[in-house]
């Protein structure tokens, strides 16, 4: 269980400037395609699993509360059930997130794949992290992007461990296009696939090469004009980077045709988020988005003492 950092007097003072920065910078960060806007500060934070640090992770109070906290990009993590539906959860397993151990004891492993989509609408995925969200839902894909078209926020979209869902790239857009997520506006400005798979990275580019792709891993210097071919951003673990790759990274250009971006995981804390900023990241993927906002939001104003 997370608990939110208590909020310093500094907060009221900021409480404005990351509503309106925050909403105005990631807007500037969000299409691709624009030019940049300088002087405002960066860079974009991505609330990873919605606001995970303070809701259950993946479910649909998660992103609600992110959109609460005035964050526009949402980042969540899709695998198939037996029956074919698409799910937002991040193990293979439900039995971390879940009360299937309870409502199914005789099913382990709890694998993803050994369970309906009408079984696992029946367990409590909020009861985990607090009583308070008892009775939350592991989401469809479906319903996912419903609640995210509903509060306008923006997706950062993981498939997940796609060696055990043979197909799986393929059955996403489906369902994003039958959602409204493949048109020109959405592709431009409010969706990004990642991986950490080359090949579905790689397939999802040759399905739909008008997508924003990302590839999640830190590759060799050496080897990053290889992803450049098919995916626009290189999206590490903040520990493996230093400010020489992710400028190697900003040097090469993508499959778009523009310099390649740098989205780093999983920052909570503002020492951290600093220090990437620091290194030249484009995003910032993060369980607690308000703490890294105010991180990086204090050095573009001038008021690194307030977001300590």
């Amino acid at each position: 269980m997370y608990v939110r950092p208590a909020a310093a007097a500094a907060a009221a003072f900021l409480g404005l400037t990351l509503t309106a920065l925050s909403g105005t910078a990631q807007a500037a960060a969000a299409d691709p395609g624009a030019p940049g806007a300088p002087g405002l500060p960066g860079p974009v934070v991505y609330a990873h699993r919605g606001a995970s640090a303070y809701a259950p992770e993946n479910t649909l109070a998660s992103i609600d509360l992110a959109m609460r906290l005035g964050f526009d990009w949402v980042e969540n993590d899709v695998q198939r059930t037996k029956d074919g539906e698409l799910v937002v959860i991040h193990d293979d397993t439900l039995a971390r997130t879940t009360d299937v151990e309870q409502a199914f004891p005789d099913r382990k492993p709890w694998r993803v794949k050994d369970f309906t989509a009408a079984e696992i609408a029946t367990l409590d995925a909020g009861s985990w992290f607090d009583a308070s969200f008892a009775g939350a839902r592991v989401p469809t894909l479906r319903e996912y992007l419903d609640r995210v078209q509903r509060n306008r926020q923006r997706l950062l979209l993981e498939i997940k461990k796609p060696e055990l869902y043979p197909g799986i790239e393929e059955q996403t857009l489906h369902v994003l296009d039958e959602e409204g997520w493949l048109d020109r506006d959405h592709v431009r400005r409010r969706l990004v696939v990642q991986s950490f798979s080359t090949d579905s990275v790689r397939t999802v580019h040759g399905l739909r090469p008008d997508l924003v792709t990302a590839f999640l891993g830190t590759p060799a210097v050496a080897d990053l004009p290889k992803y450049a071919a098919f995916t626009d951003r290189i999206n590490p673990w903040h520990t493996t980077i230093s400010a020489d790759w992710v400028s190697a990274v900003h040097g090469l250009r993508g499959a778009h045709g523009r310099a390649m971006e740098v989205d780093t995981w999983i920052v909570d804390d503002a020492v951290t988020a600093r220090k990437v900023q620091g290194m030249g990241v484009d995003g910032i993927i993060t369980n607690a988005p308000d703490v890294v906002q105010r991180a990086v939001i204090g050095i573009g104003l001038g008021l690194g003492a307030f977001a300590r």
